[in-house]
């Protein structure tokens, strides 16, 4: 019996190293392709491609290596997964969205305890570097038309408690489900709005504001259109949203290949203001322009 069962078991040896060696091929054509140069990705909207583009410049200038943009993709969740598979080598993050939407962990206020977790969990967890902050906080606003900021004398989140039952809200796609997002700030200052919250894209929120197609909607601080469209930005009275530093995250991978990338993270540290993004936001936006020229024109202003 045990000589007649020897061939079959031969064939099953045999197929199952075959199979194994054919999924081995699978797998390594699904790992993501070794560029020979950095790859920095953004978030699909235009503060994000701005500041892609300001580190991309920033490396090819400081490092002299040639730098592949992937920008425009989605959200922070694509972002990381992009950058823990190697598909990207390092893209630019806020602190507050790292350590909520990311990380997973309770809202703290305080930004130097915010970065400590986000840098110690970020290396923990991922095998990536949180760099030297860029200089400025990008948080949520909740915005009004400023015609209908002054009529009410409304200029905080609590005295707009009050009208904004009659509001009809527009919201981005990560604000009305993250946890730093519109559920707790919703329970935090407790707002009720008209309907349902609309849902669009980034970018096409403040149109919808303009064309009174909604009356408040949740921005970020930093938008350019705020100052060029005359809004306001309500206070955030209570301090309920967390801290929004912008860092640079790069996966250890790629600073072990190319170290001098840290050169040029060294050279942007601190060196934009709330107010240098908010008139590059509006370049772009507002005016139409170039990224990649508005990006040159600020690199060259401060010297970079």
């Amino acid at each position: 019996m045990m000589r007649a069962l020897r061939p079959i078991q031969r064939a099953l040896q045999g197929f199952v190293a075959v199979t194994v060696a054919f999924t081995a091929v699978l797998l390594a054509g699904c790992s993501p392709p070794r560029s020979d140069h950095p790859v920095i990705g953004a978030k699909n909207f235009t503060e994000q491609v701005v500041l892609g583009e300001l580190i991309a410049q920033e490396i090819e200038a400081k490092a002299h290596l040639e730098v592949e943009r992937r920008f425009y993709l989605a959200g922070s969740y694509i972002c990381q997964q992009a950058l823990i598979s190697g598909r990207i080598d390092g893209y630019p993050e806020y602190t507050g969205t790292a350590l909520t939407a990311i990380l997973k962990q309770p809202v703290d206020r305080d930004p130097d305890a915010v970065l400590a977790t986000v840098k110690r969990l970020y290396q923990q967890k991922y095998n990536i570097t949180v760099g030297p902050p860029l200089g400025f906080e990008n948080t949520f606003a909740m915005i009004l038309r400023g015609d209908d900021a002054r009529r009410l004398h409304v200029s905080t989140l609590s005295e707009a408690a009050r009208y904004a039952p009659q509001w009809k809200l527009g919201v981005g796609y990560e604000f009305q489900q993250r946890p730093d997002g519109l559920p707790g700030l919703s329970k935090a200052y407790g707002l009720t709005f008209d309907g349902s919250p609309r849902t669009m894209d980034l970018g096409l929120l403040y149109r919808a504001l303009q064309a009174r197609q909604v009356d408040i909607i949740a921005g970020n601080s930093t938008d350019g259109p705020i100052r060029a469209m005359g809004l306001v930005a309500l206070k955030d009275d209570k301090h309920y949203f967390p801290p929004y530093q912008a860092v640079p995250l790069f996966s250890d991978a790629a600073l072990k290949r190319w170290p001098q990338i840290n050169d040029a993270l060294a050279a942007l540290a601190g060196k934009i203001s709330a107010e240098d993004m908010q008139d590059m936001n509006e370049a772009v936006d507002g005016e139409h322009r170039d990224p990649a020229v508005v990006v040159r024109e600020f690199r060259q202003k401060r010297g970079l």
